[in-house]
């Protein structure tokens, strides 16, 4: 991700109001990276005045040692910060500490061997430090913060060793992750990029799944912080995610095979839920054995949008092509042809489409003739009662459509009137399971479909030529001299 979208992106997921949460146990160096955190990203673009000064004098106090230094939460500033980062980036910022859960090495919460009492806003009465610690760590992870920041060591920091901090780390991840909120992991050591740092690291993202990002708080500049916040950023729900298809295999029906087999891949990753787990999600789209390569997956982190674009062979779009047209195309060239072809055809359809349609309704119906069919006779002088006039005749082909319907039967001869009702029975039964399948039924070693086929032919076929030409020139004088009446007498 690039850093110089960090502030901007993080603006358009949290609606411009960014409230950290920053908690974990005790003694990991909460306090300093708040701390860091003002100077180096919010006090900067601060204007100068009351409110910058307020939120100088809110800073809460960091130390080394064992001794805890905060004792209740505390917001920073008390009232949002608005900070404008960058010409297109504004938003209002507010951290929260707390004082983080206790681990045993700790110093400040034991008063001569008794619980240290504490009053607090929540009780009546005093109660003890730890107690008080945990209920305002846990309103700081549940109610007051919109994003999390687990703060933890690898002891380096203090004298306290490491296995100490362990189990409360592991409390407020969890009851981090029970919120829903995005949220990463800090690992605050003395040198964090020496091999123990990165390895540990490496185990806590192992354990906690999301981003461990080991820093020294007291040295964190505002590029590490950008990149904390990138981290964050893929820490989000997952808004959308977009795969984009070449328009042939969109085009395709929903249940096409190879509409199928993309989809499938796309529901066999689909488990997602944060931001980071897009790429993975689409480059095992790869998988699919029909995509031949996808572009580099875009992610858009300040809307949670996700997306990428397939790309499939061209001998496959050739090899769809002829299942769903029966063309044989193999290439561009065999491609053109036949679109030129179908084009032609497309064309001399056309004027058949009103005809055809008519035929189907009425049983009759008429292709009219186009300009270009038109032929026109020389014009000839004419001479009628004394005055002169010019007659023009043009002629032209029309082409006439009838429906008739055909009738054909076959009466096999099959034996006794047993065998006959046998036969009868068979036909019924497969009319009933399947109308359509009756046609494929078997008589005398051909399907109905073939005899009955057989005999209408052998009726279409029957029409004389001579027959058809006098139709043909009866339809012409109807057409041409009128008529009030027919009579046809059929020898």
């Amino acid at each position: 991700m690039e850093t110089f979208h960090v502030y901007k992106d993080m603006q358009d997921r949290t609606g411009g109001e960014i409230y950290v949460g920053v908690v974990g146990p005790v003694r990991t160096g909460k306090s300093t990276f708040i701390q860091k955190f003002m100077d180096t990203v919010v006090l900067p673009h601060m204007e100068e005045g009351l409110a910058r000064e307020r939120a100088i004098d809110e800073l809460p106090q960091s130390a080394a040692g064992r001794t805890i230094m905060t004792t209740e939460p505390k917001f920073i500033p008390e009232q949002a910060a608005t900070v404008q980062v960058e010409e297109d980036a504004a938003f209002q910022v507010r951290l929260i500490d707390c004082v983080g859960y206790i681990v045993p090495s700790a110093i400040g919460y034991i008063e001569e061997d008794q619980p240290r009492m504490v009053r607090t806003p929540w009780f009546e009465d005093p109660i003890p430090f730890n107690m008080a610690a945990e209920i305002g760590t846990k309103k700081v992870i549940t109610e007051h913060s919109t994003i999390g920041l687990v703060v933890t060591t690898d002891g380096s920091i203090s004298d306290i060793p490491r296995e100490e901090y362990e189990e409360a780390e592991e409390r407020v991840v969890e009851e981090l992750r029970g919120t829903g909120r995005p949220f990463v992991v800090l690992l605050n050591c003395v040198e964090p990029q020496s091999a123990g740092a990165l390895e540990l690291s490496r185990r806590l993202e192992e354990k906690y799944r999301v981003p461990a990002v080991p820093v020294n708080c007291l040295e964190l500049t505002e590029e590490d912080i950008k990149g904390v916040l990138g981290q964050l950023l893929y820490q989000f729900p997952v808004r959308e995610v977009e795969v984009d298809l070449p328009g042939w295999v969109a085009a395709l029906p929903p249940d096409h095979w190879l509409l199928e087999a993309v989809i499938g891949q796309v529901k066999q990753e689909w488990d997602i839920q944060r931001m980071g787990q897009i790429r993975g999600m689409l480059q095992a789209l790869e998988g699919c054995p029909y995509v031949q390569a996808m572009e580099a997956p875009a992610l858009d982190l300040g809307r949670g949008r996700g997306s990428c674009r397939l790309a499939f062979d061209q001998s496959l779009f050739y090899q769809v092509l002829g299942e769903q047209t029966g063309l044989s195309v193999q290439d561009e060239g065999e491609l053109l042809a036949a679109l030129n072809e179908l084009t032609q055809a497309q064309k001399e359809f056309e004027k058949l489409r009103q005809a055809y349609q008519d035929v189907q309704d009425t049983g009759y119906g008429i292709v009219m003739p186009q300009v270009e069919e038109l032929t026109l006779e020389e014009p000839k002088i004419l001479k009628q009662n004394g005055k002169y006039g010019i007659r023009l005749k043009a002629t032209a082909p029309s082409i006439h459509m009838i429906r008739t319907q055909i009738y054909t039967e076959i009466t096999p001869i099959v034996g006794s009137e047993q065998q006959s009702e046998e036969l009868v029975l068979y036909l019924l039964k497969e009319f009933e399971e399947d109308p359509v399948k009756i046609w494929e039924s078997n008589i005398f070693g051909k399907s109905l479909h073939s005899l009955v086929s057989e005999g209408m032919h052998n009726k279409l076929y029957r029409m004389p030529v001579d027959a058809r030409d006098k139709v043909r020139e009866t339809i012409e004088r109807v057409i041409n001299e009128g008529c009030s009446g027919l009579l046809c007498i059929i020898l």
